[in-house]
């Protein structure tokens, strides 16, 4: 099960703001491995349904349609900086 955490806020170099939504997948373990839901990894999502990947210190790169190897985007977001 995937569900949406939580939404940060990123810009290019020309200003353009994205929104990176990040959604984590739920697993739920069987009864001999612990009951319960564990989190698994996190995927990004712009909310236009771009793929991007974050690349460490407050970078994502956001692949759109047009730009060959992505827009790099920095966010100020605590989390990620």
């Amino acid at each position: 099960m995937t569900q949406r955490e939580r939404t940060v806020m990123a810009f290019d170099d020309q200003g353009r703001e994205y929104m990176i939504d990040i959604f984590t997948s739920a697993r739920e373990l069987s009864e001999m491995q612990h009951a319960g839901a564990t989190g698994g990894a996190s995927a990004f999502r712009t909310h236009d349904g771009h793929d991007a990947t974050y690349l460490g210190n407050g970078e994502f790169m956001i692949m759109v349609p047009g730009e060959e190897g992505g827009v790099t985007v920095r966010t100020d977001d605590s989390e990620f900086v």
